[in-house]
């Protein structure tokens, strides 16, 4: 029996015999492994592919276990807020990234496109939140940083494809972080060593045909408890309500300046914890302000203008302040 490969395959085994990096060459493997016809004809170079990734993936593993993980990465926090991005290969975070902000990531149709972390910035009303681009979650290759930066953020983003089964890949990805000690806040996680998160799911390419149906399906079977939120970065559908949720997600509140006598600045908000007080916005302005503050004045909807407050007053969000020394 002929093993009829074709076009995409062929193109796929030329990428990997040109390839140089381990990196590089496993993923061409996983390429192969992937369009290769699935029949009697092509078992024994199923087989050959799969030995080859084996050894492949063993040799890299152990020359990364003998650089004792020497390189990593970390990302300076900007912004309101810091969100990671997780999800499975080639399920479209990078054109997400790149539909939500004016960055300009590699975006192909091939799984590992994305190498290294990618910081963005996008923009919601009067801020702007960061969003970290991230290689995929995968049993058989992740950098080890990955999980690192995904801890390290305020929030974590899973990304689905609604065109494909965006219910495994959610369950599997909330049991892979679990196995890694990343858990959604909401868990009641009480283990010391698990660090929590505020987590959401993102269904992209809402577009495609096959979305709709697998989206009902996810809805009616879920059991994560995760906010979720469809979309399509091609037709707008869906992307205002995530970029919302983004911004709610990172639970913070903006709060306007304004001098005794002056207009208030509207344009560039103190970014603060939600629930912080009068006195910690103070001190957020400077020490030697909070050390003399006397009292407040607020501008709030619901309250008169300019009222009085003191320095314990719990601030909201679009709260305008006047600080009295």
């Amino acid at each position: 029996m002929t093993a009829n490969l074709t076009p995409q395959y062929l193109e796929a085994e030329k990428a990997f015999k040109e390839a140089t990096a381990d990196e590089e060459r496993i993923r061409w493997l996983e390429e192969m492994l992937r369009l290769i016809p699935k029949h009697k004809g092509t078992e024994h170079m199923q087989a050959d592919l799969k030995t080859r990734l084996s050894r492949l993936k063993q040799q890299h593993e152990d020359a990364a276990s003998r650089a004792k993980k020497t390189h990593s990465w970390k990302i300076r926090k900007e912004g309101a807020g810091q969100i990671a991005l997780a999800g499975t290969p080639n399920i479209g975070k990078s054109r997400l990234v790149a539909g939500l902000t004016n960055a300009t990531p590699e975006v192909a149709d091939y799984p590992f496109t994305t190498r290294a972390p990618q910081a963005a910035m996008m923009p919601y009303q009067d801020v702007k939140i960061q969003l970290i681009d991230l290689p995929p979650l995968s049993d058989e290759y992740e950098e080890h940083w990955v999980l690192d930066l995904l801890k390290a953020a305020d929030a974590v983003l899973i990304c689905l494809d609604l065109a494909g089964d965006p219910l495994s890949q959610l369950d599997w990805c909330i049991r892979h972080m679990a196995e890694k000690k990343l858990e959604p806040a909401t868990s009641g996680q009480a283990d010391m060593q698990v660090i929590l998160r505020p987590m959401l799911a993102a269904g992209l390419r809402l577009d495609l045909p096959e979305a709709r149906e697998n989206l009902e399906i996810l809805r009616e079977l879920d059991e994560s408890g995760l906010p979720f939120f469809p979309l399509s970065i091609e037709t707008g559908e869906g992307v205002e309500e995530l970029r919302r949720a983004l911004f709610d997600i990172l639970n913070v509140i903006r709060v306007y300046p304004k001098a005794p006598g002056g207009k208030p600045d509207m344009n560039e908000p103190f970014v603060l914890s939600a629930g912080c007080t009068v006195l910690e916005f103070a001190e957020t302005v400077h020490k030697d302000i909070a050390r003399n503050l006397k009292y407040a004045r607020i501008w709030r909807t619901g309250k008169p203008d300019g009222q009085m407050v003191n320095r314990e007053e719990p601030l909201e969000d679009r709260d305008i302040l006047e600080l009295h020394t």
